[in-house]
C-alpha cells in the first residue's frame, strides 16, 4: 500500500528552523508558495537565509516575510519591484547578494545535480566577478559560480498527487521545478491534490522521489 505524503500545512513547517537557507521560487508574484510563507510567519521562524528571484510585491509572497522581518540575508537577481525590500535593504535591516538570474538558476541547478559549479562569462568586468575564480576554456574567460543549496524548498504547484508527484501551471513553473532538486527537505504545496494513478506519466514535471511532503495550498484571495 502506497503511504500518502499528504500533512497538515503547520506539520509541514516544523522542519523549518531559525537561522536555516530556504530556497523559495516564483516569478514576482507568481508560482510563489504563498501559504507555506504565512505558515512560516506563524511559527515564528526567524533569521532565514532565502534564496529567490526576487522579492514578490509588498504584501504579497516573499514581500509578507520581507515586511514581518523575518529575512537576515537573501540571494537574488532584483528586488526593485518590493519597494520595501529596497527601503530594509538601505537602512541595513536586510543583507543582499546579487546574482544574475540565469546565473542564479545555473548555480541551484548545479547544487541540485551535485556538481562542482558552473562557468559563465556573466559578471567578467564588473563587481559581480569579484572574488571568485576566473577560468580560461580554449582561451575564453569564464567565471567559476559555486552550487547554492537549501536547507528547505518551498514550491508552489498546480496539482500533486499523495505521493508528492508534481505538475506545474504554465509560466508559473519558472523556478519551482529547479528549486524542488536543491534541498534536503522539499515541502510542496499544491492547489489540487488528486490520488496516485491521476496524474499522467508524461506530464510530471518534479517525481514524488524529490519531495517529502504535501499540503494543501489556500485558495488565492
Amino acid at each position: 500500500m502506497v503511504k500518502s505524503k499528504v500533512i497538515a500545512v503547520d506539520k509541514a513547517v516544523e522542519k523549518v528552523k531559525n537561522g536555516q537557507t530556504v530556497l523559495i521560487p516564483g516569478f514576482v508574484n507568481v508560482g510563489v508558495p504563498e501559504t507555506l510563507i504565512k505558515a512560516i510567519i506563524k511559527n515564528d521562524i526567524r533569521d532565514i537565509n532565502v534564496i529567490s528571484n526576487n522579492t514578490s510585491v509588498k504584501g504579497q509572497g516573499i514581500g509578507l516575510l520581507v515586511h514581518d522581518g523575518r529575512i537576515k540575508h537573501i540571494t537574488c537577481s532584483h528586488i526593485g519591484s518590493n519597494t520595501e525590500t529596497v527601503e530594509k535593504v538601505v537602512a541595513g535591516e536586510l543583507d543582499v547578494t546579487f546574482v544574475p538570474q540565469g546565473t542564479l538558476c545555473e548555480r541551484v541547478r548545479a547544487g541540485g545535480a551535485g556538481i562542482g559549479g558552473i562557468l559563465t562569462p556573466t559578471g567578467l568586468g564588473t563587481p559581480i566577478a569579484e572574488g571568485k575564480q576566473h577560468i580560461k576554456v580554449d582561451g575564453k574567460e569564464y567565471l567559476l559560480e559555486t552550487p547554492l543549496r537549501g536547507d528547505v524548498a518551498l514550491i508552489h504547484a498546480w496539482k500533486a498527487d499523495e505521493m508528492g508527484n508534481v505538475v506545474y501551471h504554465r509560466t508559473a513553473r519558472n523556478f519551482n521545478q529547479i528549486w524542488a532538486t536543491a534541498a534536503d527537505w522539499v515541502i510542496v504545496e499544491a492547489e489540487e491534490i488528486v490520488p496516485v494513478g491521476s496524474l499522467d506519466p508524461d506530464a510530471i514535471m518534479t517525481p514524488g522521489a524529490l519531495v517529502d511532503v504535501v499540503v494543501q495550498a489556500a485558495k488565492a484571495e
